[in-house]
Parts: structure tokens; C-alpha cells; sequence
């Protein structure tokens, strides 16, 4: 009696063998991303379901007085509000002030470009508790920026411990993030294209707004994308700058969670900032597939 045998195709057996080393692969990246990432989240939104004790405690009862209070508390709706209005301005801000600077580097060619773009990556190899001190002695009552502004006859205004500094200061230190996703993007802008509008007679504003402005939508997506995520998350600077008289989400968190010692708030806190990140998220696709479409 014999035995059949069947062997698979050499084909098969390649797609095999490469499917278990792609596994093998991703295996442990998953695996860490589950442990530092995924399983946060999900104590953290079990967590916002829990009731909060005095002192510090937390009962494992469940309960949903955490997410009810939050939206029919006027002072949270008015953080939330006044978080993502703050967070959209330092976006667009950062965004008009960098746009040039993009488009620049992007034109540029050679050693110029490449000086440059370190002279764009330095501030990142600084951390933001000194850039944001550094922005703190240049806008003091008593700083250079005011006392230039005096100088020159001007009643130089408040520019610390208010929204205006952590505008300021946080559109700087985004400013590299902006830069570099916006060159990211700027792929599809072909510099033949604009030599062909000027020679059809466009004028250089008429060629920005109808040849290069469209072509640069996907870095201008990216960028705003990533700098409303790390604006609305950041802590540094509005706790510093702010001086305890700006309210955000992220610094309500720290009080909450450090001060209060309210875990279940914070939680909550935190998943709603997670909320706002997916609808960030929802919007970006939704501009690409608008674009691709």
C-alpha cells in the first residue's frame, strides 16, 4: 500500500515562508505596543468609570457621573471649547509662518539646503523646558521684546502668564514639526508646473493660489495634523507660560491627577483628549480621500 503525497507549489511555499517572517516580524512591535500602548488605554477608559474617594481613592464601582458631569459642567465645556480654539490658532499660526520656510527649503538645493534644514532640526535637539524659559525671560514686563516695543513709543502689551505667550511659545517649538511635514508633503509640487504657468502669463499670486497651493494641500494637511495633536496634548509651556491662569485639557489633567488627586476625572479627561485625536484623524483622511478623489 502506498502513500500519496502531495507537495505545494513553489510558489505557496514561498508566500508561506515569507507571511511567517513578516509575523515574525511584526510579533514583537505588537507585542510592545500592547503592553506600552493599548492596555494604557483601556485602564485609563475602564478607570474613567470608576468612582473617585476622598483622598485620593478609587472605588471599583461603576458608574458614568464622570462622563455626565463633564458635559454639563459649564467650566469643562468652556475648557474643551477654549482647548481646541487655542489649539486650531497655534495650528494656523504655525502653519503661516512656516509655509514660507518649507517652500523654501523645498526650492533650495545642495550644501545651502542641507545647512539649512539642520539650522530647522537644532531646536528639536533642545528640550521644550528651555525653549519655554528661554521664551519666558524674552517676554517678561521687563524683557527685550517689551522694552524694544517701548522704545519705539508703544505701550508694549501683556505677553505673559495669558494665551499670548503660550500662543507664541508653543507655535515655535512646533514650528520644526510643521517644517518638516509640510517638505514631506510638498513631493507633488513640480517646479516645471509653475514655469508653465508663468509662461501661460499667471501672475506670481495667480501661480501660488491656482498651481502651488493645491499641489502643497497634503503637506499642509499633515503638518496641521500633527501640530493640533501635539498642541491640544501639550503640558510644558501652558503650565509654564500660562502661569496658572490658562486652562487646558492637558493642565487640567496634571491638576486633577496630581493636585486633586481625582484619577477617575483625569481618566476621563484623557479619553476625551483620545476622542479629539480620532476626530483629528477622521478629518485628515477625510481631506486626502478629497483630494485623491
Amino acid at each position: 500500500m502506498t502513500t500519496a503525497t502531495f507537495d505545494l507549489p513553489v510558489g505557496s511555499q514561498k508566500s508561506t515562508s515569507a507571511a511567517g517572517i513578516a509575523i515574525a516580524l511584526l510579533l514583537p512591535i505588537a507585542l510592545v505596543n500592547a503592553i506600552g500602548f493599548i492596555l494604557p488605554v483601556l485602564n485609563l477608559a475602564r478607570m474613567s468609570f470608576n468612582e473617585a474617594l476622598p483622598g485620593g481613592g478609587i472605588a471599583d464601582a461603576f458608574t458614568v457621573a464622570n462622563w455626565t458631569g463633564l458635559l454639563q459642567d459649564g467650566f469643562y465645556i468652556e475648557l474643551i471649547t477654549n482647548s481646541i480654539v487655542v489649539s486650531l490658532g497655534i495650528t494656523l499660526a504655525t502653519l503661516l509662518v512656516s509655509y514660507p520656510i518649507a517652500l523654501y527649503l523645498h526650492r533650495a538645493s545642495g550644501a545651502w539646503r542641507t545647512f539649512l534644514t539642520v539650522l530647522v532640526i537644532s531646536p528639536l535637539l533642545t528640550s521644550a523646558v528651555v525653549r519655554t524659559y528661554g521664551w519666558i525671560a524674552l517676554l517678561a514686563d521687563q524683557g527685550p521684546v517689551a522694552n524694544a516695543i517701548a522704545a519705539m513709543g508703544f505701550q508694549p502689551p501683556r505677553m505673559m502668564f495669558n494665551t499670548t505667550g503660550v500662543v507664541i511659545g508653543l507655535t515655535e517649538i512646533l514650528m520644526p514639526y510643521m517644517i518638516l511635514s509640510l517638505m514631506a508633503g510638498f513631493g507633488r509640487l513640480d517646479p516645471k508646473v509653475e514655469e508653465a504657468a508663468r509662461t501661460l502669463g499667471a501672475t506670481p499670486f495667480r501661480t501660488f493660489r491656482r498651481v502651488i497651493l493645491p499641489l502643497t494641500v497634503p503637506g499642509i494637511a499633515l503638518g496641521c495634523l500633527l501640530c493640533f495633536v501635539l498642541a491640544i496634548s501639550s503640558f510644558i509651556t501652558p503650565k509654564l507660560m500660562g502661569g496658572g491662569r490658562v486652562f487646558l485639557l492637558a493642565t487640567e489633567i496634571y491638576d486633577q491627577a496630581i493636585v486633586t488627586l481625582n484619577w477617575p476625572l483625569a481618566a476621563t479627561l484623557s479619553m476625551l483628549v483620545l476622542i479629539i485625536f480620532g476626530a483629528a484623524l477622521a478629518v485628515y483622511s477625510r481631506i486626502l480621500r478629497m483630494i485623491e478623489g
